[in-house]
């Protein structure tokens, strides 16, 4: 059995990308890439995407450039699979994006007529939810993946919820419902109902999505940076331990509970 050796080139494309996918997957290509399947590289989507995310946090260009490498990587695999069983290729997905682009773009490709982004994101959620065959505001709400982080979903519900139609409400009710779902919260947590005191928990966190949605901002953008502060002021507070000769479980319960009371300071 002889290796395939493939050409060197000083720029390759997308179509070499393409060719060295079929040839890991070939009969002399690589044994661990022959033997994926959708299930088995599934993850792999999801963590080459957190790491783009992470590269466009870091504003390095070069790691972004690499990123998303490994994030189109993954869009090929599938797609050579898929070649595999006669039923797309990448040029399927290629076309289909397309299609969908100008489909939901009929202030560029059409005739519509638009006055700001916000409309535009009202015209996308309706053309998305006519191409779907999703009739009613309870299937738009159904529709948002159940894999996505819960605080992401939560965000995307809520969101859909109110471009359906809820509107008018002020951002005080909002503020008095997570006041009140912290307030069921702990009275479950000091009767001890333990049946309870998730159910609560998880109506407090989705409380916040509904609030973050109100007041346009990103949930998941908020809670990733008041938990970077937390780590920066426990490293901090643990630093001190050190200098004062002492270890972390030495540290007094006071100084505790102001880092979890204080961290955003």
């Amino acid at each position: 059995m002889t290796n395939e050796v493939y050409p060197k080139k000083e720029f390759y494309d997308i179509n070499d990308l393409l060719s060295i996918m079929r040839i890991l997957r070939g009969d002399n290509g690589c044994a661990w890439d022959i033997e994926q399947d959708h299930q088995s590289i599934r993850m792999n989507v999801l963590e080459e995407a957190y790491e783009v995310m992470e590269a466009i946090d870091s504003e390095n260009s070069e790691l972004l450039r690499e990123e998303l490498g490994d994030l189109l990587l993954q869009v090929v695999f599938h797609a050579e699979i898929e070649e595999e069983k006669d039923s797309f290729n990448f040029d399927g997905v290629c076309d289909g994006i397309c299609k969908k682009l100008i489909y939901r773009h009929p202030h560029v490709f059409g005739n519509i007529h638009v006055e700001n982004s916000s409309e535009v994101l009202k015209n996308w959620d309706s053309l998305k939810s006519k191409s779907k065959g999703e009739e009613t505001a309870g299937e738009r709400l159904e529709s948002v993946p159940k894999l996505l982080p819960a605080l992401m979903r939560g965000d995307k519900v809520s969101k859909r919820a109110l471009n359906a139609g809820i509107s008018g409400v002020e951002k005080e009710t909002f503020f008095d419902i997570l006041k009140k779902t912290v307030e069921e919260l702990e009275k479950s947590v000091n009767l001890s109902e333990n049946d309870k005191i998730e159910e609560n928990l998880g109506k407090v966190l989705f409380a916040c999505c509904n609030l973050s949605c109100i007041l346009k901002k990103d949930s998941e953008k908020g809670l990733t940076t008041a938990i970077n502060q937390f780590i920066m002021q426990f490293r901090e507070m643990e630093d001190n331990a050190v200098k004062n000769g002492i270890s972390i479980d030495q540290i007094p319960q006071s100084e505790i509970g102001k880092l979890f009371a204080e961290y955003d300071r």
